[in-house]
């Protein structure tokens, strides 16, 4: 498989958008509005480029007056190289990058979807690996029903936005497959994934400096690491993160459940976290906290643990953590689980196993 390459498969993406920021351009509609990705020369034979074929229909939708739909019909194979649909794509590190759009709304059938054939590219550990969708500077955007598999690297990076929403979203990639976070979210605030199932090699999500007021409920979490907080300081960089709630999730056969990750000699918070009716299945840390600076967080866990090590709180300073109603048995008989408890400050209510603390 040409790395140049991502197949689109059997996928409605209808965009509907207030206000686009692209440059107007004189090209003539379609009626109503709606734009066919198959009018504009795309061939959807899984064979062919389609990419060019996408930009114009894009930049015909982008410059429609008022509300406008962007077509890619279902029961179609569309292979395309990197695309950036603001009016030029000169971009490796993303394959589908929208950005600078207001009101934008994607709906898949869920009967196809992403395919990034990153096989072709794990078994390279130098090689720049790209990400299959990519929002940047999108306000009030509403994702809904998209199935995204095999990346090359993270699926899906949410950079720079204020209020979106991802609905019913799958995520399938390998638990082996390197670096390929389900989510990574960056800088935004407002952010809402729901009702959505992620298989990955790394983070379910990750939640990255500059970040505020992330919610994920329903979310189904496993094969993959977890969700993430950072990792956050690194080269002593200042980052914060605060408004953090996960809620109503599962975790199965992941290596962590609530992990927050930070570098020695940055500097910020982590603060207002929690996490609540979270259920483990198999899980090898549930609670791994690796601080290196003021960090608030709430919990609660119910489940089975992997390894021996439920809950390992390695700080150099947690402030103001409480622990309570967290309930984790070995999933192995005979297995006792342990906890590691440095320098926290805090309230331990209700734990099993046992925390104690130095």
């Amino acid at each position: 498989m040409d790395h140049s390459l991502v197949s689109i498969i059997c996928v409605l993406i209808l965009g509907f958008f207030s206000h686009c920021l692209c440059d107007r351009l004189n090209l003539v509609g379609t009626n109503n509005n709606i734009f066919n990705v198959m009018q504009y020369g795309a061939h959807g034979d899984g064979k062919t480029d389609d990419a060019q074929a996408f930009l114009r229909a894009w930049n015909s939708t982008c410059a429609a007056q008022g509300s406008a739909t962007l077509v890619i019909p279902a029961n179609k194979i569309f292979l395309v190289t990197n695309l950036l649909f603001n009016g030029a794509w000169k971009d490796t590190s993303h394959w589908i990058n929208i950005e600078y759009i207001n009101g934008l709304t994607i709906d898949g059938t869920n009967t196809g979807g992403l395919d990034g054939h990153g096989s072709t590219w794990w078994p390279c550990k130098t090689c720049p690996r790209p990400v299959v969708l990519s929002f940047h500077s999108c306000n009030k955007l509403n994702v809904n029903g998209l199935r995204i598999s095999n990346s090359p690297g993270a699926h899906i990076s949410i950079n720079g936005c204020d209020g979106a929403t991802f609905s019913n979203v799958l995520v399938n990639s390998p638990g082996t497959s390197p670096n390929t976070d389900g989510f990574d979210i960056s800088s935004s605030k407002n952010i809402l994934i729901k009702d959505s199932t992620i298989h990955a090699g790394d983070d379910c999500i990750a939640i990255n400096g500059g970040s505020s007021y992330i919610n994920a409920t329903n979310v189904a979490c496993g094969p993959g690491h977890g969700i993430s907080i950072g990792s956050l300081g690194k080269g002593k960089s200042h980052e914060e993160v605060e408004e953090v709630h996960v809620k109503n999730c599962s975790f199965t056969d992941t290596t962590n459940g609530a992990r927050i990750k930070t570098f020695p000699g940055g500097s910020g918070f982590a603060r207002k976290i929690t996490f609540e009716q979270i259920q483990l299945t198999n899980v090898k840390n549930a609670i791994i906290i690796d601080q290196h600076y003021g960090i608030k967080i709430d919990a609660g866990f119910s489940g089975t643990g992997a390894g021996d090590l439920a809950i390992n709180l390695n700080c150099e300073s947690c402030l103001n953590i409480v622990l309570n109603k967290i309930s984790i048995v070995p999933s192995q008989p005979k297995t006792q689980l342990h906890t590691i408890c440095k320098n926290f400050h805090g309230t331990i209510t209700s734990t099993v196993p046992k925390v104690t603390c130095s």
